[in-house]
């Protein structure tokens, strides 16, 4: 089966193509590698496993040669991931051009070349501070953050374009995915801060903020599965564990994981971390269960695995 990934150098990306490679399919990766890194599908490449392209989403000459082809399918992964984006001095724009207009661009190739079928990767943020805990996937979406808005927008692109020109959708809401590769998040900001300062931790908000974590072989296996089990013209589920873990719990694994004595935990105060950030999150995985899926890991474990990659890898 031909196969395009978009963001496939990326944290999550890489992870799916390993498992479309394992499954010997033929797969084509796009990536600007703004995020994502080379060393990640680097194997893949020098064995001619895939075809990596270079270029940027935005570029629509760029992507008109690049999608080109006869793909039976295409995972749509690119992103900017920072949720943080837009309150610390960057320009939010960059949500609209990299996750909307990105996404847009890749729908017009789609449609041009005819491909039926796209997985997108979405997040729990589209349901911003949700009412019901577990979050079913018939929730209200009212994004606070402006990456959640990003992503639902995108989620109706690819919705009304499946209604409109025959396009099928799987569209996974993720809680926080951790693992192997991980460039960004929590994990990474506590253990480079304490590389830095292995004597003193700073925690944004006041450390009861509560969510759930979901580990890299559970997010692709529940992708894959669904993929198969799944088969409705606009397919979204939630991803993610059956638990939440406290953030100053987190502090105290990554502390552990590093093995570092005597670390004072310094809270910047308030109960989020930062404006747009969701104090609580845990996702209702109900609808996946009933096809016969199931999380390995739960939250704990999922965050202690993916730290201990982080250090010692």
């Amino acid at each position: 089966m031909k196969t395009i990934v978009t963001g496939g150098a990326g944290f999550i990306g890489s992870h799916v193509v390993d498992r479309l490679v394992k499954g010997g399919h033929e797969v084509t990766v796009i990536d600007n590698l703004c995020s994502g890194k080379l060393e990640f599908i680097k194997r893949h490449i020098d064995t001619r496993r895939i075809e990596f392209l270079k270029g940027d989403l935005l570029d629509k000459s760029f992507l008109g040669k690049a999608m080109k082809m006869d793909a039976d399918i295409v995972f749509h992964i690119a992103a900017n991931p920072e949720v943080r984006l837009g309150v610390v001095g960057v320009d939010p724009r960059r949500h609209l051009e990299q996750n909307v207009i990105a996404t847009f661009n890749v729908l017009e190739e789609m449609r041009k070349n005819k491909m039926k079928r796209v997985v997108f990767t979405s997040t729990s943020a589209v349901y911003g501070e949700a009412k019901k805990i577990p979050t079913p996937e018939d929730s209200p979406t009212t994004p606070i953050s402006l990456y959640g808005a990003s992503k639902l927008a995108c989620e109706a692109f690819i919705t009304s374009y499946g209604y409109t020109f025959g396009i099928q959708s799987w569209v996974f809401r993720f809680a926080n995915v951790v693992g192997p590769r991980g460039t960004h998040g929590i994990l990474v900001d506590f253990t480079n801060k304490l590389r830095k300062n292995p004597k003193e931790l700073e925690i944004l908000g006041d450390g009861k903020q509560r969510k759930s974590y979901l580990y890299t072989e559970d997010c692709i296996d529940a992708m894959m599965f669904a993929l198969k089990k799944s088969k409705e013209r606009v397919n979204i589920f939630n991803i993610g564990s059956e638990d939440w873990i406290y953030i100053s719990k987190i502090a105290q694994i990554v502390v552990e994981e590093m093995k570092l004595k005597n670390v004072a935990f310094k809270y910047t105060g308030g109960d989020r971390g930062w404006v747009g950030d969701v104090p609580k999150m845990m996702l209702s995985i109900d609808k996946i269960k009933k096809l016969g899926w199931k999380p390995g890991f739960n939250s704990e474990q999922s965050v202690r695995n993916a730290v201990k990659h982080l250090v010692h890898d």
